[in-house]
Protein backbone atom coordinates (compact mmCIF):
# COMPACT_ATOMS: atom_id res chain seq x y z
CA UNK A 1 0.00 0.00 0.00
CA UNK A 2 1.25 3.12 -1.26
CA UNK A 3 2.51 5.46 2.26
CA UNK A 4 -0.33 8.23 2.24
CA UNK A 5 0.14 12.06 2.16
CA UNK A 6 0.57 14.04 5.29
CA UNK A 7 -2.44 15.92 4.71
CA UNK A 8 -4.32 12.48 4.74
CA UNK A 9 -3.17 10.90 7.35
CA UNK A 10 -4.09 10.92 11.50
CA UNK A 11 -1.58 12.33 13.53
CA UNK A 12 1.45 10.52 14.85
CA UNK A 13 0.09 11.10 18.73
CA UNK A 14 -3.21 10.18 17.85
CA UNK A 15 -2.65 6.73 17.71
CA UNK A 16 -0.32 3.98 19.10
CA UNK A 17 2.10 1.92 16.84
CA UNK A 18 1.31 0.58 13.50
CA UNK A 19 -1.88 2.33 13.43
CA UNK A 20 -0.42 6.00 13.15
CA UNK A 21 -0.85 6.39 9.75
CA UNK A 22 -4.80 5.15 8.93
CA UNK A 23 -5.93 7.85 6.39
CA UNK A 24 -8.97 9.06 5.90
CA UNK A 25 -10.31 6.00 3.51
CA UNK A 26 -8.98 3.59 6.41
CA UNK A 27 -10.89 5.78 8.97
CA UNK A 28 -14.29 6.03 7.06
CA UNK A 29 -14.79 2.22 6.15
CA UNK A 30 -13.65 1.26 9.73
CA UNK A 31 -16.80 3.56 10.86
CA UNK A 32 -18.81 1.50 8.22
CA UNK A 33 -17.37 -1.85 9.55
CA UNK A 34 -18.00 -1.33 13.18
CA UNK A 35 -22.03 -0.49 12.78
CA UNK A 36 -21.96 -4.17 10.75
CA UNK A 37 -19.92 -5.37 13.96
CA UNK A 38 -22.31 -3.67 16.40
CA UNK A 39 -25.26 -5.63 13.93
CA UNK A 40 -23.64 -9.10 14.32
CA UNK A 41 -22.82 -8.47 17.95
CA UNK A 42 -26.71 -7.69 18.47
CA UNK A 43 -27.77 -10.39 15.36
CA UNK A 44 -29.73 -7.54 14.21
CA UNK A 45 -30.44 -9.33 10.36
CA UNK A 46 -32.02 -7.11 9.08
CA UNK A 47 -30.32 -4.27 10.02
CA UNK A 48 -27.06 -5.82 8.83
CA UNK A 49 -28.73 -6.74 6.06
CA UNK A 50 -29.55 -2.78 5.10
CA UNK A 51 -25.77 -2.06 5.87
CA UNK A 52 -24.24 -4.64 3.70
CA UNK A 53 -26.70 -4.52 0.54
CA UNK A 54 -25.93 -1.82 -1.85
CA UNK A 55 -23.47 -3.03 -5.05
CA UNK A 56 -25.44 -5.78 -6.36
CA UNK A 57 -29.18 -3.92 -6.02
CA UNK A 58 -27.06 -0.92 -8.13
CA UNK A 59 -25.29 -2.89 -10.58
CA UNK A 60 -28.65 -4.73 -11.28
CA UNK A 61 -30.70 -1.74 -11.18
CA UNK A 62 -28.09 0.65 -12.95
CA UNK A 63 -28.42 -2.03 -15.38
CA UNK A 64 -32.37 -1.43 -16.52
CA UNK A 65 -31.05 1.59 -18.05
CA UNK A 66 -32.29 4.05 -20.74
CA UNK A 67 -31.35 2.28 -23.64
CA UNK A 68 -32.15 -1.39 -21.90
CA UNK A 69 -35.96 0.27 -21.00
CA UNK A 70 -36.16 1.74 -24.48
CA UNK A 71 -35.00 -1.70 -26.17
CA UNK A 72 -37.51 -3.86 -24.08
CA UNK A 73 -40.63 -1.07 -24.92
CA UNK A 74 -39.50 -1.17 -28.33
CA UNK A 75 -39.90 -4.75 -28.17
CA UNK A 76 -43.25 -5.04 -26.55
CA UNK A 77 -44.42 -2.50 -28.91
CA UNK A 78 -43.02 -4.33 -32.34
CA UNK A 79 -43.73 -8.40 -31.14
CA UNK A 80 -46.18 -7.84 -28.06
CA UNK A 81 -46.06 -10.40 -25.01
CA UNK A 82 -43.97 -13.35 -26.21
CA UNK A 83 -40.75 -15.08 -26.36
CA UNK A 84 -38.89 -11.79 -24.83
CA UNK A 85 -40.59 -11.25 -21.43
CA UNK A 86 -39.11 -14.90 -20.05
CA UNK A 87 -36.04 -14.33 -22.21
CA UNK A 88 -35.63 -11.48 -19.79
CA UNK A 89 -36.15 -13.52 -16.89
CA UNK A 90 -33.36 -15.87 -18.23
CA UNK A 91 -30.48 -13.11 -18.74
CA UNK A 92 -31.05 -11.48 -15.43
CA UNK A 93 -30.13 -15.34 -13.82
CA UNK A 94 -27.07 -14.90 -16.48
CA UNK A 95 -26.47 -11.98 -14.51
CA UNK A 96 -26.29 -12.97 -11.05
CA UNK A 97 -24.02 -16.13 -11.54
CA UNK A 98 -21.65 -13.62 -13.41
CA UNK A 99 -22.13 -10.69 -10.68
CA UNK A 100 -22.03 -13.15 -7.72
CA UNK A 101 -18.03 -13.73 -8.84
CA UNK A 102 -17.72 -10.39 -8.90
CA UNK A 103 -18.85 -9.48 -5.45
CA UNK A 104 -17.01 -12.61 -4.16
CA UNK A 105 -13.59 -11.47 -5.73
CA UNK A 106 -13.79 -7.98 -4.68
CA UNK A 107 -14.93 -9.07 -0.92
CA UNK A 108 -12.02 -12.10 -0.62
CA UNK A 109 -9.19 -10.01 -2.62
CA UNK A 110 -10.41 -6.08 -1.61
CA UNK A 111 -9.17 -5.06 -5.06
CA UNK A 112 -11.25 -3.57 -7.62
CA UNK A 113 -11.56 -5.51 -11.12
CA UNK A 114 -8.79 -3.33 -12.94
CA UNK A 115 -6.66 -3.79 -10.11
CA UNK A 116 -6.42 -7.56 -10.21
CA UNK A 117 -6.43 -7.53 -13.79
CA UNK A 118 -3.21 -5.14 -13.57
CA UNK A 119 -1.02 -7.19 -10.77
CA UNK A 120 -2.14 -10.24 -12.01
CA UNK A 121 -1.75 -10.53 -15.73
CA UNK A 122 0.35 -7.41 -16.67
CA UNK A 123 -0.86 -3.32 -17.21
CA UNK A 124 -1.36 -4.06 -21.11
CA UNK A 125 -4.07 -6.72 -20.63
CA UNK A 126 -5.61 -4.06 -17.76
CA UNK A 127 -5.78 -0.85 -20.10
CA UNK A 128 -7.02 -2.80 -22.63
CA UNK A 129 -9.81 -3.86 -20.58
CA UNK A 130 -10.05 -0.22 -19.66
CA UNK A 131 -10.16 1.19 -23.18
CA UNK A 132 -13.06 -1.37 -23.88
CA UNK A 133 -15.14 -0.09 -20.92
CA UNK A 134 -14.35 3.56 -21.71
CA UNK A 135 -15.56 2.99 -25.33
CA UNK A 136 -18.38 1.39 -24.48
CA UNK A 137 -19.40 3.45 -21.53
CA UNK A 138 -19.50 6.32 -23.11
CA UNK A 139 -21.62 4.56 -26.04
CA UNK A 140 -23.78 3.95 -23.21
CA UNK A 141 -23.81 7.10 -21.61
CA UNK A 142 -25.10 8.88 -24.59
CA UNK A 143 -27.53 6.41 -24.49
CA UNK A 144 -28.67 7.24 -21.09
CA UNK A 145 -28.67 11.21 -21.56
CA UNK A 146 -30.92 10.25 -24.58
CA UNK A 147 -32.72 8.07 -22.03
CA UNK A 148 -33.37 11.41 -19.84
CA UNK A 149 -34.03 13.74 -22.83
CA UNK A 150 -36.90 11.12 -24.02
CA UNK A 151 -38.34 11.51 -20.80
CA UNK A 152 -38.27 15.36 -20.19
CA UNK A 153 -39.52 16.00 -23.64
CA UNK A 154 -42.53 14.58 -22.14
CA UNK A 155 -43.01 17.92 -19.64
CA UNK A 156 -41.19 19.71 -23.10
CA UNK A 157 -38.00 20.15 -21.66
CA UNK A 158 -35.48 20.10 -24.08
CA UNK A 159 -32.22 18.50 -24.63
CA UNK A 160 -29.99 21.30 -22.74
CA UNK A 161 -31.91 20.68 -19.40
CA UNK A 162 -31.60 16.72 -19.65
CA UNK A 163 -27.31 17.56 -20.54
CA UNK A 164 -27.01 19.47 -17.32
CA UNK A 165 -29.38 17.12 -14.87
CA UNK A 166 -27.41 14.83 -15.84
CA UNK A 167 -24.20 15.89 -14.86
CA UNK A 168 -25.49 17.69 -11.99
CA UNK A 169 -25.95 14.54 -10.45
CA UNK A 170 -22.60 13.05 -11.14
CA UNK A 171 -21.00 16.31 -9.11
CA UNK A 172 -23.38 16.16 -6.44
CA UNK A 173 -23.52 12.63 -5.86
CA UNK A 174 -19.98 12.85 -5.70
CA UNK A 175 -19.64 15.99 -3.27
CA UNK A 176 -20.79 13.56 -0.15
CA UNK A 177 -17.24 12.81 0.40
CA UNK A 178 -17.73 8.71 1.48
CA UNK A 179 -18.76 5.68 -0.30
CA UNK A 180 -21.93 4.89 2.11
CA UNK A 181 -23.35 8.42 0.90
CA UNK A 182 -22.62 8.32 -2.40
CA UNK A 183 -24.29 4.59 -2.41
CA UNK A 184 -27.27 5.56 -0.72
CA UNK A 185 -28.01 8.74 -2.43
CA UNK A 186 -28.12 6.17 -5.93
CA UNK A 187 -30.34 3.55 -3.74
CA UNK A 188 -32.45 5.77 -3.33
CA UNK A 189 -33.47 6.76 -7.12
CA UNK A 190 -33.43 3.31 -8.25
CA UNK A 191 -36.39 2.77 -6.04
CA UNK A 192 -38.03 4.80 -8.79
CA UNK A 193 -37.07 1.71 -11.41
CA UNK A 194 -40.47 0.57 -10.20
CA UNK A 195 -42.24 2.82 -11.94
CA UNK A 196 -41.96 0.26 -15.03
CA UNK A 197 -43.72 -1.92 -13.17
CA UNK A 198 -46.55 0.25 -12.61
CA UNK A 199 -47.32 0.97 -15.39
CA UNK A 200 -47.51 -2.34 -16.58
CA UNK A 201 -50.00 -3.20 -14.11
CA UNK A 202 -52.17 0.05 -15.70
CA UNK A 203 -52.40 -1.23 -19.21
CA UNK A 204 -53.85 -3.74 -17.33
CA UNK A 205 -52.44 -6.48 -19.41
CA UNK A 206 -54.04 -9.87 -20.26
CA UNK A 207 -52.53 -12.51 -16.99
CA UNK A 208 -53.33 -15.02 -19.69
CA UNK A 209 -50.73 -14.15 -22.39
CA UNK A 210 -48.35 -13.27 -20.10
CA UNK A 211 -48.69 -16.90 -18.52
CA UNK A 212 -48.71 -18.66 -21.49
CA UNK A 213 -45.56 -16.85 -22.43
CA UNK A 214 -43.43 -17.85 -19.33
CA UNK A 215 -44.92 -21.34 -19.99
CA UNK A 216 -44.06 -21.43 -23.42
CA UNK A 217 -41.32 -18.82 -24.36
CA UNK A 218 -44.24 -17.80 -27.42
CA UNK A 219 -44.99 -16.38 -30.24
CA UNK A 220 -41.51 -15.87 -31.42
CA UNK A 221 -40.50 -12.26 -32.75
CA UNK A 222 -41.60 -12.20 -35.96
CA UNK A 223 -38.84 -10.69 -38.87
CA UNK A 224 -35.39 -12.04 -40.45
CA UNK A 225 -33.10 -13.95 -38.89
CA UNK A 226 -31.08 -10.95 -38.29
CA UNK A 227 -33.63 -9.01 -36.82
CA UNK A 228 -34.18 -11.82 -34.35
CA UNK A 229 -30.07 -11.90 -33.88
CA UNK A 230 -30.38 -7.93 -33.00
CA UNK A 231 -33.13 -8.69 -30.67
CA UNK A 232 -31.22 -11.84 -28.82
CA UNK A 233 -27.92 -9.55 -28.76
CA UNK A 234 -29.78 -6.20 -27.81
CA UNK A 235 -31.56 -8.50 -24.64
CA UNK A 236 -28.49 -10.10 -23.36
CA UNK A 237 -27.06 -6.23 -23.37
CA UNK A 238 -29.61 -5.03 -21.52
CA UNK A 239 -28.49 -7.11 -19.34
CA UNK A 240 -25.06 -8.27 -18.55
CA UNK A 241 -22.55 -5.92 -19.19
CA UNK A 242 -18.85 -5.03 -18.82
CA UNK A 243 -19.76 -1.90 -16.92
CA UNK A 244 -21.26 -4.16 -14.43
CA UNK A 245 -18.52 -6.31 -13.59
CA UNK A 246 -16.10 -3.46 -13.15
CA UNK A 247 -18.75 -1.45 -11.18
CA UNK A 248 -19.79 -4.46 -8.68
CA UNK A 249 -16.50 -5.58 -7.98
CA UNK A 250 -14.76 -1.99 -7.30
CA UNK A 251 -17.82 -1.37 -5.02
CA UNK A 252 -17.70 -3.92 -3.73
CA UNK A 253 -14.11 -3.65 -2.31
CA UNK A 254 -14.83 0.45 -1.53
CA UNK A 255 -17.45 -0.63 0.39
CA UNK A 256 -15.17 -2.75 2.45
CA UNK A 257 -17.06 -6.21 1.96
CA UNK A 258 -15.30 -9.07 3.26
CA UNK A 259 -15.41 -13.12 2.71
CA UNK A 260 -17.32 -12.84 6.18
CA UNK A 261 -19.91 -10.62 4.44
CA UNK A 262 -20.72 -13.11 1.03
CA UNK A 263 -23.67 -14.30 2.18
CA UNK A 264 -25.36 -10.75 2.35
CA UNK A 265 -23.68 -9.91 -0.74
CA UNK A 266 -24.93 -12.56 -2.59
CA UNK A 267 -28.58 -11.84 -1.43
CA UNK A 268 -27.86 -8.20 -2.33
CA UNK A 269 -27.16 -9.98 -5.92
CA UNK A 270 -30.05 -11.90 -5.94
CA UNK A 271 -32.63 -9.43 -5.14
CA UNK A 272 -30.83 -6.82 -7.25
CA UNK A 273 -31.17 -9.32 -10.50
CA UNK A 274 -35.13 -10.12 -9.20
CA UNK A 275 -35.85 -6.67 -8.75
CA UNK A 276 -34.43 -5.81 -12.28
CA UNK A 277 -36.09 -8.21 -13.98
CA UNK A 278 -39.36 -7.89 -12.63
CA UNK A 279 -39.20 -3.96 -13.76
CA UNK A 280 -37.47 -5.27 -17.42
CA UNK A 281 -40.22 -7.28 -17.73
CA UNK A 282 -42.90 -4.18 -17.19
CA UNK A 283 -41.20 -2.01 -19.47
CA UNK A 284 -41.51 -4.61 -22.11
CA UNK A 285 -45.07 -5.58 -21.03
CA UNK A 286 -46.16 -1.41 -20.64
CA UNK A 287 -44.56 -1.29 -24.53
CA UNK A 288 -46.47 -4.09 -25.86
CA UNK A 289 -49.92 -2.15 -24.74
CA UNK A 290 -49.01 -0.42 -28.03
CA UNK A 291 -48.66 -3.49 -30.50
CA UNK A 292 -51.16 -3.41 -33.45
CA UNK A 293 -51.57 0.43 -32.56
CA UNK A 294 -49.13 2.06 -34.57
CA UNK A 295 -45.92 0.46 -31.77
CA UNK A 296 -43.71 0.02 -34.82
CA UNK A 297 -43.88 3.64 -35.81
CA UNK A 298 -42.80 5.18 -32.64
CA UNK A 299 -40.13 7.71 -33.33
CA UNK A 300 -38.03 8.69 -29.88
CA UNK A 301 -38.12 12.25 -30.01
CA UNK A 302 -41.42 12.82 -31.93
CA UNK A 303 -43.53 14.17 -29.23
CA UNK A 304 -41.40 12.72 -26.45
CA UNK A 305 -41.53 8.61 -28.39
CA UNK A 306 -42.84 5.72 -26.22
CA UNK A 307 -44.11 8.35 -23.16
CA UNK A 308 -46.12 10.08 -25.07
CA UNK A 309 -47.47 7.19 -27.03
CA UNK A 310 -48.30 5.05 -23.86
CA UNK A 311 -49.83 8.30 -22.92
CA UNK A 312 -52.09 8.09 -25.54
CA UNK A 313 -53.04 4.26 -25.58
CA UNK A 314 -53.21 3.88 -21.85
CA UNK A 315 -53.97 7.10 -20.03
CA UNK A 316 -52.07 10.48 -18.55
CA UNK A 317 -50.65 8.64 -15.23
CA UNK A 318 -49.26 6.15 -17.53
CA UNK A 319 -47.55 8.41 -20.37
CA UNK A 320 -46.71 10.70 -17.07
CA UNK A 321 -44.99 7.82 -14.79
CA UNK A 322 -43.35 6.36 -17.94
CA UNK A 323 -41.46 9.83 -18.54
CA UNK A 324 -40.26 9.38 -14.69
CA UNK A 325 -39.04 6.31 -14.95
CA UNK A 326 -37.15 7.18 -18.21
CA UNK A 327 -35.07 9.53 -16.14
CA UNK A 328 -34.42 7.49 -13.63
CA UNK A 329 -33.03 4.82 -15.39
CA UNK A 330 -31.07 7.36 -17.51
CA UNK A 331 -30.29 9.00 -14.22
CA UNK A 332 -29.07 6.34 -12.27
CA UNK A 333 -26.75 4.67 -15.53
CA UNK A 334 -25.05 7.74 -15.04
CA UNK A 335 -24.16 7.44 -11.75
CA UNK A 336 -23.22 3.96 -11.88
CA UNK A 337 -21.32 3.71 -15.36
CA UNK A 338 -19.37 6.91 -15.02
CA UNK A 339 -18.64 5.46 -11.49
CA UNK A 340 -17.59 2.02 -13.02
CA UNK A 341 -15.59 4.52 -15.46
CA UNK A 342 -13.60 5.92 -12.83
CA UNK A 343 -12.60 2.93 -11.23
CA UNK A 344 -11.31 1.06 -14.23
CA UNK A 345 -9.21 4.28 -15.40
CA UNK A 346 -7.87 5.02 -11.34
CA UNK A 347 -7.14 0.83 -10.97
CA UNK A 348 -4.88 0.59 -13.86
CA UNK A 349 -3.35 4.02 -13.26
CA UNK A 350 -2.65 3.08 -9.69
CA UNK A 351 -3.94 5.64 -7.78
CA UNK A 352 -6.96 6.32 -5.59
CA UNK A 353 -9.94 5.05 -6.46
CA UNK A 354 -12.61 5.22 -3.44
CA UNK A 355 -15.09 7.77 -3.19
CA UNK A 356 -13.89 7.84 0.73
CA UNK A 357 -11.04 9.62 -1.05
CA UNK A 358 -10.86 13.66 -1.43
CA UNK A 359 -10.73 14.80 -4.88
CA UNK A 360 -7.40 16.02 -4.46
CA UNK A 361 -6.12 12.15 -3.02
CA UNK A 362 -8.25 10.11 -5.81
CA UNK A 363 -8.30 12.71 -9.01
CA UNK A 364 -8.43 10.37 -11.40
CA UNK A 365 -11.26 8.71 -9.97
CA UNK A 366 -12.84 11.94 -9.69
CA UNK A 367 -12.31 13.58 -12.52
CA UNK A 368 -13.06 10.49 -15.08
CA UNK A 369 -16.55 10.34 -13.15
CA UNK A 370 -17.05 13.69 -14.30
CA UNK A 371 -15.25 14.05 -17.62
CA UNK A 372 -17.24 11.30 -19.43
CA UNK A 373 -20.53 12.00 -17.97
CA UNK A 374 -20.03 15.71 -19.50
CA UNK A 375 -18.61 14.22 -22.82
CA UNK A 376 -21.87 12.39 -23.01
CA UNK A 377 -24.28 15.35 -22.11
CA UNK A 378 -22.33 17.37 -24.97
CA UNK A 379 -23.27 14.79 -27.86
CA UNK A 380 -26.57 15.44 -27.46
CA UNK A 381 -26.59 18.91 -27.99
CA UNK A 382 -24.79 17.76 -31.52
CA UNK A 383 -27.35 18.57 -34.23
CA UNK A 384 -27.62 15.83 -36.58
CA UNK A 385 -26.60 12.74 -34.04
CA UNK A 386 -28.32 10.17 -34.66
CA UNK A 387 -29.24 9.75 -30.89
CA UNK A 388 -32.22 6.95 -30.70
CA UNK A 389 -29.98 5.03 -32.67
CA UNK A 390 -27.24 5.20 -30.71
CA UNK A 391 -29.29 4.23 -27.64
CA UNK A 392 -30.35 1.34 -29.35
CA UNK A 393 -27.21 0.09 -30.58
CA UNK A 394 -25.71 0.47 -27.12
CA UNK A 395 -26.57 -2.71 -26.14
CA UNK A 396 -25.26 -4.70 -29.20
CA UNK A 397 -22.28 -3.41 -28.66
CA UNK A 398 -22.21 -4.20 -25.28
CA UNK A 399 -22.46 -7.83 -26.03
CA UNK A 400 -20.23 -7.94 -28.54
CA UNK A 401 -17.40 -7.22 -26.00
CA UNK A 402 -18.56 -8.64 -22.80
CA UNK A 403 -16.88 -12.34 -23.61
CA UNK A 404 -13.73 -10.66 -23.17
CA UNK A 405 -13.97 -8.84 -19.94
CA UNK A 406 -15.99 -12.56 -18.66
CA UNK A 407 -13.24 -14.56 -19.54
CA UNK A 408 -10.85 -12.46 -16.99
CA UNK A 409 -13.43 -12.86 -14.28
CA UNK A 410 -13.57 -16.69 -14.54
CA UNK A 411 -9.39 -16.57 -14.81
CA UNK A 412 -9.54 -14.56 -10.96
CA UNK A 413 -12.39 -16.50 -9.84
CA UNK A 414 -10.63 -19.66 -10.41
CA UNK A 415 -7.37 -18.12 -9.11
CA UNK A 416 -6.49 -20.12 -5.84
CA UNK A 417 -3.60 -17.90 -5.21
CA UNK A 418 -6.13 -14.99 -5.01
CA UNK A 419 -9.61 -16.51 -3.52
CA UNK A 420 -8.42 -19.55 -1.26
CA UNK A 421 -11.28 -21.43 -0.46
CA UNK A 422 -13.46 -18.99 -1.71
CA UNK A 423 -12.71 -20.17 -5.40
CA UNK A 424 -15.16 -21.46 -8.00
CA UNK A 425 -16.96 -24.27 -7.78
CA UNK A 426 -17.58 -26.91 -10.69
CA UNK A 427 -21.66 -25.82 -10.66
CA UNK A 428 -20.25 -21.85 -10.68
CA UNK A 429 -17.72 -22.59 -13.26
CA UNK A 430 -20.36 -24.85 -15.84
CA UNK A 431 -22.79 -21.66 -15.69
CA UNK A 432 -20.14 -19.43 -16.12
CA UNK A 433 -18.66 -21.11 -19.50
CA UNK A 434 -22.18 -21.64 -20.72
CA UNK A 435 -23.17 -18.09 -20.84
CA UNK A 436 -19.70 -16.80 -22.32
CA UNK A 437 -20.59 -19.47 -25.40
CA UNK A 438 -23.89 -17.90 -25.02
CA UNK A 439 -22.92 -14.34 -25.25
CA UNK A 440 -19.91 -14.97 -27.71
CA UNK A 441 -22.35 -16.91 -30.22
CA UNK A 442 -25.05 -14.65 -30.13
CA UNK A 443 -22.82 -11.14 -30.37
CA UNK A 444 -20.74 -13.29 -33.31
CA UNK A 445 -23.67 -14.51 -34.90
CA UNK A 446 -24.84 -10.90 -35.45
CA UNK A 447 -21.45 -9.56 -36.53
CA UNK A 448 -21.16 -11.97 -39.24
CA UNK A 449 -24.75 -12.30 -40.50
CA UNK A 450 -24.92 -8.89 -40.32
CA UNK A 451 -21.67 -8.42 -42.16
CA UNK A 452 -22.84 -10.89 -45.28
CA UNK A 453 -26.03 -8.91 -45.63
CA UNK A 454 -24.12 -6.16 -46.24
CA UNK A 455 -22.05 -7.89 -49.22
CA UNK A 456 -25.03 -8.97 -50.30
CA UNK A 457 -23.82 -12.50 -50.19
CA UNK A 458 -27.40 -13.18 -48.39
CA UNK A 459 -30.70 -12.08 -48.79
CA UNK A 460 -32.55 -9.38 -47.31
CA UNK A 461 -35.31 -12.28 -45.90
CA UNK A 462 -32.31 -14.56 -44.42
Amino acid sequence: MERPAPSDTIPSGALPGELAELTREDVARSLDRSRVQRARGRRSRWYLLWLLVGPGILAMLGENDGPSMISYTATGAIDGIGFFLPFIVVTFLMAIVCQEMCMRIGAVTHRGFGQLVRERYGSSWAWLAAGDLLFTNLVTLIGEFVAIRVGLAYFHLGAGVAALLGVILVVFALSGGRYWRWERIVLGLATFNGLFLVCAILVRPSLAHLGHAFVTFSPLPRGSFNELLLLLASTIGATVTPWMVFFQQSASADKGLTPRDLRQGRLDTIVGGVFAAFFGCGALVAGAALFGHGGTSVNGFAGAGFPLALGHRAGGTVGTLFALGMVEAGAVAILTISASTGYAVGECLGGGTSFNLSPRDAAPFYSINVLVAAVAAAVILLPGVPLLSIALNANVLATVLLPFTLVFVLMLANDRQLMGRWVNGLRTNVLALGIVLVVSVCGAAYGIDSFLLQIHVLGGGA
